[in-house]
């Protein structure tokens, strides 16, 4: 702990010749080899402890300016080595603030009581009316958010949650907030009970109120001009500037806000980008991004999102008041202009578009696209599989996740493939083969939900389900036999055996993350009988979960492979094996080849209308290529080809290394 010594008297003449008051000098403090030459018209209020000022810091433009206090008023304040403070209209009151910090023009920066800064605020998630209340706090990661949020029908589990969440309230609850060190804070409004990390860069902020900015010096936060906040905690990495609002928020990790967006009791985990429009009750899972004035997401939840412009939901059907939610699952995305009547619940990597006001439920039927005409939604199911859009998503998630912060609080699967979406698939496609054998072959239109599937889409969302069963399945036995030798089918059977138990059953998303139920009902019950009593035990769990995925999934995939080729885990030979790798590189290379086509309509004549302004054809086609590039050579249709050749590759690998058996 530092030591401070009292003010000598020639010190206190210089201050007061240097026009600095104090209610009593005996309360200024200051650090040993303290100088006061720096310090002009400064008012001291409370017990006030001083740091050195010596050193200058370079600002903008070239200008340097030496650290040191002029015109403020501080009141119970600690000031770290080597600060700049100036220009504070009001004053600042009950905050330790950390070393080389420069703080300039602002209104005002206070503590007033004891606070949480934030910690412990209840966002009415979802529902607006209130009943899935979220408490916010320092380290919530997105599935521990989604367990509070969803699972109310266990009660003690929400109860032993809140409990724990308090108590880590309690524990960082003060009367002193505290400002981090190398920080910037310029140019800004009101400052109240907010706690500010190191290397945090506030600048023309409006009013930041009851939160917590968790900035650090290896992911720094930026605040903006016109920003206000109120009752809120910001992650580290994140950016809110112009003119954001939020209230009763939690933003999570490396998330960027901005251009005049406006959130009440919403949720934004990893890598959300918000812009122009508004948020109100939303869940916003990692990588939920709208960029759109007109666009409004509200009482939903979302992950790995793109929301059109235009792109609505409506909670309120004017009865009992804005009382209905819905789940759009990882990966959707809505047009331009479409509309969802809650509730309803969108199937994981569907697209929307148009009006749905019939309350869908696709979650048993991922990778389709829901169309309205004439106000009725068709179905098409697994379609998107066959997207380049959807493949260019899941390439480019792990790219743009933006978090440098080594201390991740949500663990993100980014996997297109996975137990979650497989088992949907699998189920789905008993779905569609019941629906033909029921209605009959001769139908041209089946009704499921409240959708219609029209007989061609139903057979190809069949095939499209199978095509990526076999692809899953494949590329698992493939990564599981991968670089070993084997002697005979003995030593490939127990090399196919699962390492651990755990995977079997149903799995979830949990906002990002992938897991076997079983072990999000282990951590519930956990939870529910006080083994986890605290945020860090919690935390552990999904990181082992995350961490373990792999093993997990083998683990289901083997007894999905036995089941779907109708194999025995005492017999299976080598032949067996081949066979499997045969089924999948047909589907690996029907995909590739059906993205590749897909990608082809995006270099088709009419893409190129608007191009070659006043020119001919040939002038079309050559100001088209100097914009976009030749088909051939475009670095997606360029890497679809070399996956072909990859997995080809591969394939025939493995086919070679079990040839000594057949």
């Amino acid at each position: 702990m530092r030591k401070y010594r009292a003010l000598t008297e020639a010190e206190i003449i210089q201050l007061e010749n240097q026009d600095c008051r104090a209610e009593s000098w005996e309360n200024v403090l200051v650090a040993i080899d303290f100088r006061p030459d720096y310090i002009w018209h400064v008012r001291f209020s409370g017990r006030v402890c001083l740091g050195v000022f010596h050193d200058e810091f370079l600002l903008p433009g070239g200008m340097s300016k030496h650290s040191g206090l002029s015109y403020v008023t501080l009141h119970n304040v600690t000031v770290g080595d080597n600060c700049c403070i100036e220009s504070v209209k009001n004053y600042i009151a009950n905050y330790i603030i950390g070393e080389r910090t420069f703080i300039a023009n602002i209104d005002i920066l206070l503590v007033e009581g004891k606070t949480a800064f934030g910690n412990g605020t209840e966002v009415a998630v979802l529902n607006e009316t209130g009943g899935r209340e979220v408490l916010i706090y320092d380290r919530l990661s997105a599935h521990q958010a989604y367990i509070m949020a969803l699972y109310r029908h266990r009660p003690l589990l929400i109860e032993k949650m809140k409990e724990v969440i308090y108590a880590y309230t309690d524990s960082i609850s003060s009367e002193t907030g505290t400002i981090g060190k190398d920080v910037i804070i310029m140019n800004s409004g009101s400052i109240k009970n907010v706690r500010i990390g190191d290397n945090c860069k506030i600048e023309g902020a409006g009013r930041l109120n009851n939160g917590s900015i968790n900035s650090n010096a290896v992911d720094p936060v930026s605040i903006g001009y016109g920003v206000i906040c109120d009752d809120f905690i910001i992650s580290s990495g994140s950016c809110i500037e112009d003119g954001t609002m939020i209230s009763r928020c939690f933003v999570g990790q490396a998330c960027r806000m901005g251009h005049n967006y406006s959130a009440s009791d919403s949720l934004f985990f990893s890598n959300c980008q918000e812009e122009n429009g508004e948020a109100c009750s939303v869940f916003a899972g990692p990588f939920t991004v709208t960029h759109h004035k007109s666009t409004l997401l509200i009482a939903g939840m979302f992950s790995f999102m793109n929301a059109g412009s235009g792109s609505n939901q409506s909670n309120h059907m004017y009865k009992l008041g804005p009382i209905h939610q819905g789940v759009v699952e990882r990966g959707a995305k809505t047009t331009s202009d479409s509309y969802i009547l809650w509730p309803a619940r969108i199937g994981a990597f569907s697209l929307v578009m148009g009006r749905h006001v019939n309350h869908p439920d696709t979650s048993d039927l991922p990778f389709s696209y829901l169309i309205e005409d004439k106000s009725t939604t068709y179905l098409f199911p697994g379609i998107n599989l066959r997207s380049v859009g959807t493949i260019r998503d899941a390439q480019k998630w792990p790219k743009r996740d933006l978090r440098k912060d080594p201390d991740r609080l949500d663990q993100i699967n980014y996997n297109l493939l996975s137990p979650y979406t497989i088992q949907k698939m699998m189920k789905g496609r008993s779905i569609l083969k019941d629906l033909e054998r029921v209605s009959g072959e001769t139908s041209e239109i089946y009704s499921y939900q409240s959708a219609k599937i029209k007989k061609t889409a139903l057979q190809k969302g069949i095939a499209l389900y199978e095509t990526a069963i076999h692809k899953f399945l494949g590329n698992s036995v493939i990564k599981r036999l991968e670089n070993i030798y084997f002697h005979d089918d003995g030593e490939i059977r127990e090399r196919l055996r699962p390492d651990v138990s755990i995977g079997i059953g149903e799995w979830v998303d949990i906002s990002g993350l992938i897991a076997p139920k079983s072990e999000i009902d282990r951590l519930m019950k956990d939870i529910e009988t006080g083994k986890l009593r605290e945020v860090g035990q919690i935390q552990n769990r999904f990181v082992e979960m995350h961490a373990n995925y792999y093993s997990y999934e083998w683990t289901w995939a083997y007894q999905k492979m036995l089941g779907f080729y109708n194999l025995q885990a005492e017999t299976i030979t080598a032949a067996d094996i081949v066979s499997i790798v045969h089924c999948w590189k047909k589907a690996v290379i029907g995909l590739d080849k059906m993205i590749y086509e897909d990608a082809r309509k995006e270099f088709s004549l009419s893409s190129m209308t608007g191009f070659g302004a006043d020119g001919s054809k040939e002038e079309q086609v050559s100001d088209f290529e100097q914009v976009r590039g030749v088909f051939e050579r475009n670095p997606f249709v360029m890497e679809v080809l070399r996956h072909i050749e990859v997995k080809n590759e591969l394939g025939d690998e493995l086919i070679a290394r079990l040839g000594n058996l057949l």
